[in-house]
């Protein structure tokens, strides 16, 4: 019996209705062999854990004993969804760094020191820090207002606004022990929020981080310029390709014409039926289902069934890569949750 599970926290309309929909379509197909349910965890022993085929992860950011236990199913063959050892190691910064390798616009970021030292130091642990560190030469890069947001965070928790130098200063005192990213601002007309299943599969919805969290995917928004979705669609599969996740939401800020990825490591993206509205809702549940039943008929017995970006997989094996490279392959959006302008550019509001 080939068996996917979700493993969730507090969310309640997502992971039934992914399950539900799951076994719907497996009954209709006709699959005898295959199942959904919620993971349920009895004891977690060493490298023994091939219960469960496909295991969609919605939770383990905040339980490390999760965490552990999809590391240990992964290594012995479950394809849990998103892989725990990349996310795991991933986060924001480095993420920037990496679109700009691959082609896509980022805001001009800096790293920062923590306010607090790390428990166990003292300034003997800094010697390799120059005094003064130099905020002037950030300062004019980034310039002024920008925002100050945690380098490995998510869910907009500790994210500022920041006016001046003053104001930075001020507001990274409350940071504490977090690593903190120092942002250029984008002043948008449009903004963007993006499923992304497998590196092609995407669905872009219009919206609103200005508004309160209920009311910021806008599901009757104005006309927007194809020439700016299809960049955004492209972006969306640079990106997921590059980070090899399976499951992810990618934010974009246009200026001046311009998509910039702003937030694109988000692998348990809000999937609330209340939040991002019905129609967003039925079809992140029906594409998720459907990319899970295919995972667990790809899925081998006792072998690696993780899925791994290039930026990892053209560092293993590049030489195989110069040998045959396969062709280009056009991708399209399965849909778009945004009206089309049409061919004369429309004007969109700010």
């Amino acid at each position: 019996m080939k068996k996917i599970g979700i493993l969730y926290g507090q969310e309640n309309t997502f992971p039934q209705a992914f399950i539900d929909r799951v076994n719907q379509k497996i009954a209709a197909e006709g699959i005898k062999d295959m199942m959904a349910e919620a993971v349920l965890i009895d004891t977690v022993e060493q490298a023994k854990s091939d219960e469960y085929a496909v295991i969609i992860d919605r939770i383990s950011q905040d339980v490390p004993f999760y965490r552990a236990y999809l590391k240990n199913a992964a290594i012995t063959g479950t394809a849990v969804i998103n892989n725990p050892f990349w996310w795991s190691a991933d986060e924001k910064f480095f993420n920037n760094a990496l679109a700009e390798k691959v082609g896509v616009p980022v805001p001009k970021t800096f790293i920062l020191p923590s306010s607090l030292r790390p428990p166990d130091t003292d300034e003997n642990s800094f010697r390799n820090m120059k005094f003064p560190f130099n905020w002037d030469k950030m300062f004019d890069t980034v310039g002024f207002p920008a925002y100050m947001k945690p380098h490995d965070g998510g869910g907009w928790k500790s994210v500022y606004r920041v006016e001046s130098p003053e104001d930075l200063w001020e507001k990274h005192g409350e940071t504490e022990h977090l690593v903190m990213m120092l942002q250029e601002e984008i002043d948008f007309k449009e903004y963007f929020r993006c499923y992304v299943l497998g590196t092609d599969n995407v669905h872009i919805m219009q919206y609103e981080p200005r508004n309160p969290h209920h009311l910021r995917y806008v599901l009757d928004g104005d006309p927007v310029d194809q020439k700016i979705l299809d960049t955004v669609h492209d972006y969306c599969i640079r990106l997921n390709k590059a980070l090899g996740y399976d499951f992810n939401t990618v934010e974009f800020a246009v200026k001046d014409g311009i998509p910039y990825a702003i937030d694109f490591c988000n692998p348990a993206p809000d999937a609330d039926i209340n939040s991002v509205g019905e129609e967003n809702f039925e079809w992140i549940v029906e594409n998720a289902a459907t990319m899970a039943i295919e995972k667990a008929k790809q899925y081998k017995k006792g072998q690696m069934n993780l899925t791994w970006g290039s930026f990892v997989t053209d560092q293993i094996a590049p030489a195989k890569k110069a040998i045959k490279k396969a062709p280009a392959k056009k991708t399209v959006a399965k849909k778009v949750a945004v009206k089309k302008a049409p061919a004369k550019k429309a004007a969109t509001k700010k």
